[in-house]
């Protein structure tokens, strides 16, 4: 790995090329501050825009928390906007514009410098100096490990500090209607915290402003140093050099340097003589004058004439001192002269000459003077930036290095004949990197004509406002009702093109340079401009090759290439060959190039028909010329072969870093931010951008020349024989595969991502959570805040860039915690390492895992589209996500393909063998294809695709051929999802073909269990159930018993199940345990008439079998039943349970089911009669139900189940006696009532008669029963009778009748025990008168007392009886009475008896 690295780092130290870093988000970030110093705008008076930095003196450690963190400040008028920027963490508020009213800002007149507990920042304008003092960020955070995303920048609570306090600035004196002659400025702050301000005097020298430390009373002092070496101090009252007429203009400085040593600061000023002086601020004194024209030739005019635009830089390090760079800014030349500052043991100085660097003849805007080099900045003739540095010490006959700087936009758009022109600009104008946001609003603004104010918009919605107003302007010009589309076309082209140019203007004022910022503790190097920074990165060595100009390339002696020198120079040779070939390719033959590569054709074709477009027009003879180039080089082949190899990121090695988890936390939560921050994020994904487009025109060019080598064959020298067959089999191959996976690593890096909402990533990541997969570090939610972004950005920023800086770190042998960071290296190995995760071929799958993880599904499908012709790595993990993509669009048979596709390659691809990785014993030692399987069919149930889990699991089958645990969990997943989705026949199919019985048995009682709440029956009963007959039986059974009887009902099923199959005696027993059940159970109307429908189907079923057959075993009681989790030790509250008690069997025959029907009936005619009486009637008995029907006034019923359980009716008729009492004494209040209770019970006959009462039908009812239930003796007939006269009721003569016909005796003792002797007398009269014939029919007697007649009685004792009682009352008259006249009528009687028994004898 240590290897690769190297190589991939390999940039061109010679070489740097610019990465731009602009903001996409048009949302207006800075803080307005306005300071009011009180003073009057100057005449005249205007500036040129400036910038600058300022780096944090730890900003190059590592654990440091100010790593990589920096502020840049431009300065425009009368205002100076500062940023915060950090490259590892997203800084909040870290943007102020601060406007100072009526001063203009001097260039350069920002100057910061922080201390152990601050930042101070020191404003210089033409009027005022103002400071600003802020925390440092060591000071803002309580806690050394900040592992936030975001962290609060230091100008955070600015808004706290009070601007207008005198302290904080002061006015500079001045000279009415003078102006500074020069805006040379600099400012420091001393070791006691007091603010020094340096300024250009008018009268020369300059002005030294102190104001007293922020935190001490005290009061300014203003000091004017001079070439005379004496000091004017003044602390009030001051009056310049120039009002007492002793001016001096030649030491006006042009640029001023301070540098503090020691106990001393030394001011450095380079005046208009072109002399170089030296200040002590202690000693007040100048130190040294040095004459900069000494080192440089110049004629006498320059050295007679002021200078203008000179500059001076410094630079101190450890190992050379401090270092003064010098620029002379002559006319028609420049000049750096580099010295060294040399002490004296006398306090005195000298400058040593290190060097003098001739610069070239662009205006200088900018340098900067490190340890060992030069950087300058130039703008050129025809305005365009040009960047270059210089070791100063070690150069080759001062030839400048390059900077690739980045071009501006092309001026015109390719549009092809296939394109839209809107979309074609549209990708164009919002592509990444490419037009800043504030041109885009500029342009609009403008094309718009100012009618309104474009509020802050998203990328998204200035992207509609630009089209709205592209295409409204269209229209309004439209004035034809009716054009060719060909003619539209071109009014669109005419449009776009206009806002284009008018983009292309802001964004090249935006662009215009105004300084370098270079941090030497990381050796980080920036390009300030008007509208936005930019970072200057390596440049890699092909990349550095295939850009030079000619005239660097053609200087170049040696290449890092090749150490061979005929190597190199053949590589050399070959670059410059790629260079006339890619400047003579136009727009449209590259369009033929970029259309092959996204049509997925080949690139090999489109490079031939190049070629045959440039042979048929070369009028300029540039084939010519490369073919005569050519013949100079001797071993194309290997020239070829080497930059392949150089721009090749296939590697084997390990591309996932492992770092230490013992490294302390301080130093993994710093990694872990490491550079992470948006600006960061952007530099490294542009930069990988900036290689792809450079290296997809490099493969594209050398594609080219390759067919021109083919087309030219012997013609050209090719170094040997069988080399144009090498490059026609081996290379061409490689160029084209090279050029494709650029093209694809381009298109990532421009390729919007897609805002995806927190709730879908979520929904997302929890899908992929039954994969197991949430371990990867690609699984992980979107953190960044750029926007919009590229999928490049999001998947370094979420993804790659913990892994890239584990795979750093993890290769360094020194301690992290001394660990510095040098940009240079870093940004290369970084970039080269991302390139690596890019790389389609490498075996790693990170990229892909991570769109899909972030929802990514449309850039992800459109990846794996560009690499499937192509590439043959990963091809199952593509096919894979792939899947996933079709999933989450609703294409659910597209990903069950792809998913089939991919198991083919489960054993071969990382990617797979980990999503087949499991942690589970059991599955472990499953095939890992059938691991794959099973995580996939996870994930469809997850997602909700039962269909697809059936297809895929009947295609897995087979895989589990062997194993038969596998094999069951199949077949129970498609049981399962065919029960779900109502294939009711299938699930059945796929219970059956269940290898293993556990399962086989579990699915069973599914089925019915589910059948059954569906209430699709019939499938249930149908079903064949071979060799399951049992198992379905004893589930059911079990299901039945255990369940609420009226939620479900197992009981019918089950029933229905043994009819369908014949089996009766089975069907009646369920059917009759069922009812037992709801009788003890289910107390309610409901209840009784399921427990009657029960009943009467369980009889049914007996009567359908031969009588000898016709019985069941009586069902056991509830308790007994073995329900499924009951405890065998305990009952149900818990008590300890009796041993088991051995149960005879009772057998039931039809008879017993009638009989328990009819009490079921009973049951239920009480409870529809009186719904609150379904309770008690539940579990009553036979007695009991007959007590409860006669008190409900149900006698038919009471009476039937009297009569089927062969009980007496007297308890029925005593209640109905009783009732007729009631409703004969209760007069109208219980009519109504009555005729309820009385509708129950039906008559025979209906009375029709309009008075008839429901005591009447009442009496008739019972006068019904007592003549329908005749009984021994007419018992019931006495019951009634007794009933009667027990309650004082007279009889009614019905009663009497009929009761006297039967036993006249037994009437006249009920007569004698309720003491009715009058009823008692005349009974007996009536009985002997109808002994002796007289009205005999009534009494029920067939023949009167004859001597022929049968023999007749009379009732003795009774009579006895009532004679006794009268005699023993006779003091009432009326007893006396009845007294004699019963003696007489039995002495008449007995009359009678003697003379009949007398004839009967005689005949005898």
């Amino acid at each position: 790995p240590g290897c690769t690295a190297a190589k991939m780092a390999a940039a061109v130290e010679r070489s740097f090329i610019e990465i731009c870093g602009f903001e996409r988000e048009t949302l207006q970030r800075f803080r307005d501050i306005t300071v009011n110093p009180g003073v009057n705008a100057l005449p005249g008076v205007r500036y040129a825009d400036s910038a600058g930095g300022f780096y944090y003196e730890e900003s190059g450690k590592l654990l440091s928390v100010t790593s990589n963190r920096f502020i840049h400040w431009s300065t425009s008028g009368d205002t100076v906007q500062l940023v915060e920027q950090s490259l590892d963490t997203n800084l909040l508020n870290n943007s102020l514009r601060l406007k100072i009213v009526n001063c203009t800002l001097l260039p350069g007149g920002v100057h910061i410098q922080e201390t152990y507990n601050h930042v101070i920042i020191l404003l210089v304008t033409n009027q005022t100096v103002h400071r600003l003092v802020l925390p440092h960020p060591s000071r803002m955070y309580r806690s050394e490990l900040v592992t936030e995303l975001q962290m609060q920048s230091i100008f955070t609570d600015v808004g706290k500090l009070n601007l207008r306090d005198p302290s904080t600035y002061f006015v500079i004196p001045a000279v009415p209607g003078q102006v500074p002659p020069s805006s040379a400025s600099a400012a420091w702050v001393s070791g006691d915290g007091e603010a020094h301000f340096a300024v250009a005097s008018v009268a020369g020298g300059m002005l030294i402003v102190r104001l007293p430390a922020h935190d001490v009373q005290g009061s300014v002092s203003v000091l004017e140093l001079k070439q005379s070496s004496v000091v004017q101090r003044f602390l009030a009252g001051w009056m310049p050099t120039a009002m007492r007429g002793d001016q001096s203009p030649s030491d006006v400085p042009l640029s001023l340097a301070v540098r503090q040593l020691e106990s001393d600061t030394f001011i450095f000023a380079l005046c208009q003589d072109h002399k170089l002086r030296m200040w002590s601020y202690k000693d007040q004194m100048c130190l040294m004058v040095a004459d900069m024209l000494e080192y440089m030739p110049v004629n006498r005019d320059v050295r007679s004439s002021l200078g203008q635009g000179h500059k001076l830089r410094l630079s101190f390090s450890s190992s050379t001192g401090l270092c003064l760079g010098v620029y002379l800014n002559i006319p028609k030349r420049g000049q750096f002269c580099v010295f060294q500052l040399v002490s004296t043991e006398s306090n005195r100085f000298s400058l040593d000459h290190i060097s003098s660097l001739f610069a070239t003849q662009e205006t200088l805007v900018d340098f900067s003077l490190t340890s060992t080099d030069v950087w300058a900045l130039w703008l050129d003739d025809e305005n365009q930036t040009v960047v270059k540095y210089i070791n100063f010490e070690h150069n080759t006959a001062g030839q400048w290095n390059q900077v690739f700087v980045q071009p501006p936009p092309e001026e015109e758009v390719n549009i092809g004949e296939d394109q839209d022109p809107r979309e074609t600009y549209l990708e164009t104008l919002f592509s990444p990197g490419r037009f800043t946001a504030s041109a885009l609003l500029k342009a609009l603004q403008i094309y718009r004509r100012g009618a309104e104010r474009i509020a802050d918009l998203s990328w998204e919605a200035l992207k509609k406002e630009v089209t709205v107003a592209v295409e409204s302007e269209l229209q309004g010009s439209v004035t034809e009702y009716e054009f060719s589309q060909e003619e539209y076309r071109q009014l669109q082209v005419e449009f776009w093109s206009k806002f284009y140019a008018c983009c292309l203007q802001y964004q090249e004022d935006l662009s215009a340079p105004l300084a370098l910022h270079i941090n030497p503790c990381t050796s980080t190097v920036c390009l300030l401009k008007k509208g936005f920074m930019s970072f200057l990165v390596p440049c890699f060595a092909v990349d550095h090759l295939y850009l030079s100009s000619d005239d660097n390339l053609s200087s170049e002696e040696e290449t890092p290439l090749a150490e061979d020198p005929d190597v190199a120079r053949d590589v050399l040779q070959l670059v410059q060959c790629l260079r006339m070939v890619g400047e003579s390719v136009s727009g449209e033959m590259a369009y033929i190039i970029e259309k092959a590569l996204e049509h997925l054709q080949s690139p090999e074709c489109a490079a031939e028909q190049v070629l045959e477009i440039l042979l048929a027009n070369d009028n300029d003879n540039v084939i010519e010329d490369i073919q005569n180039k050519l013949q100079d080089i001797r071993n194309p082949v290997n020239a070829m072969a080497i930059l392949l190899r150089e721009m090749d990121y296939e590697t084997e090695a390990e591309m996932e870093g492992n770092l230490a988890a013992a490294q302390p936390l301080g130093v993994r939560v710093n990694l872990s931010q490491l550079y992470g921050s948006s600006p960061a994020v952007a530099v490294v994904c542009q930069a990988v951008c900036q290689s792809a487009m450079t290296r997809v025109l490099f493969c594209r060019d050398l594609l080219i020349l390759q067919q021109l080598y083919l087309r030219l064959g012997d013609h050209v020298y090719l170094g040997g024989g069988g080399q144009l067959l090498q490059m026609q089999q081996d290379l061409i191959p490689r160029t084209a595969y090279l050029l494709c996976s650029y093209y694809l690593v381009r298109w990532a890096s421009q390729c919007l991502s897609t805002a995806v909402p927190l709730d879908t990533l979520d929904a997302n990541l929890q899908h992929l959570s039954v994969l197991e997969l949430s371990d990867s570090p690609a699984l992980s939610p979107n953190k960044s805040v750029l926007s919009p972004q590229t999928v490049v950005e999001l998947f370094y920023q979420n993804v790659a860039r913990r892994v890239i800086v584990s795979q750093i770190y993890a290769q360094q042998n020194t301690p992290l915690s001394q660990a510095a960071l040098n940009w240079p290296q870093m940004i290369s190995a970084i970039v080269g390492y991302l390139s690596q995760h890019l790389w389609p071929s490498n075996p790693g799958f990170l990229f892909p895992e991570c769109l899909m993880g972030n929802c990514q599904y449309t850039q992800l499908q459109e990846y794996i589209r560009l690499i499937s012709p192509w590439c043959q790595v990963n091809v199952g993990s593509c096919r894979f996500v792939l899947g996933q993509c079709y999933l989450a669009t609703g294409e659910g048979h597209k990903a069950l393909q792809c998913f089939q596709e991919a198991a083919t390659e489960v054993e071969r691809e990382n990617f797979l063998l980990r999503l087949t990785g499991t942690e589970e014993e059991e599955e472990a030692a499953t095939a890992p294809r059938l691991q794959y399987y099973n995580k996939v069919l996870r994930l469809l149930e997850d997602v909700g695709l039962p269909e697809l889990v059936i297809q895929l699991a009947t295609m897995a089958i087979p895989e589990a051929a062997n194993d038969v645990r596998s094999q069951a969990a199949l077949r129970t997943r498609i049981f399962k999802h065919h029960l779900d989705l109502g294939h009711n026949s299938q699930a059945y199919e796929a219970l059956t073909q269940n290898p293993d019985s556990s399962r086989q048995l579990d699915c069973l009682r599914q089925l019915v269990v589910v059948l059954c709440e569906r209430a699709q029956l019939r499938d249930l009963v149908q079903f064949p159930y071979v060799n399951l007959h049992d198992e379905v039986v004893s589930i059911i059974e079990s299901r039945a018993r255990a369940v609420d009887l009226m939620t479900h009902n197992y009981y019918e099923l089950l029933y229905a199940f043994h009819i369908n199959r014949h089996n009766y005696r089975k069907a009646g027993t369920v059917m009759f345990e069922y009812g037992m059940r709801l009788g003890r159970e289910v107390r309610t109307r409901h209840g009784l008439q399921k427990q009657v429908n029960c009943y009467l189907a369980a009889m049914n079923c007996l009567r359908l079998i031969r009588p000898d057959y016709a019985w069941i075993v009586q069902p056991a009681s509830g308790g007994v039943y073995e329900r499924p989790g009951t405890s065998p030790k305990r009952s149900h509250d818990g008590e300890s349970a009796a041993g088991p008690v051995s149960r005879q069997i009772e057998i039931l025959e039809l008879k017993d089911l009638e009989k328990e029907y009819t009490l079921a009936r009973s049951r239920l005619t009480l409870a529809q009669h009186d719904p609150a009486a379904a309770a008690i009637a539940g579990s009553a008995s036979a007695v009991e139900m007959v007590a409860l029907l006669v008190q409900a006034g149900l006698y038919d019923s009471a009476l039937s189940l009297c009569q089927t359980f062969q009980l007496p009716l007297n308890s029925v008729f005593e209640g109905l006696a009783f009732k007729c009492i009631k409703l004969q004494y209760n007069g109208e209040a219980g009519q109504n009532e009555a005729w309820n209770w009385l509708a129950a019970n039906q008559l025979s006959s209906v009375i029709t008669t309009k008075e008839y009462s429901a005591t009447d039908e009442a009496w008739r009812l019972l006068s019904s029963y007592l003549d329908s239930y005749p009984s021994q003796n007419a018992q019931y007939h006495r019951c009634v009778i007794n009933k009667l006269l027990s309650h004082g009721v007279p009889l009614p003569d019905w009663l009497v009748n009929g009761y006297k016909a039967v036993d006249a005796a037994g009437l006249l003792r009920l007569y004698l025990n309720f003491d009715l002797l009058e009823p008692a007398v005349e009974l007996v009269l009536e009985y002997v008168d109808a002994l002796l014939g007289k009205g005999h029919q009534y009494f029920g007697i067939e023949r009167p007392l004859s001597a022929t007649a049968p023999l007749v009685w009379l009732p003795y004792v009774s009579i006895d009886q009532l004679l006794q009682a009268l005699h023993e009352n006779q003091a009432n008259t009326n007893n006396s009475r009845l007294y004699n006249k019963l003696q007489e009528s039995l002495a008449h009687y007995y009359t009678i008896v003697e003379q009949a028994t007398i004839r009967r004898q005689k005949s005898a």
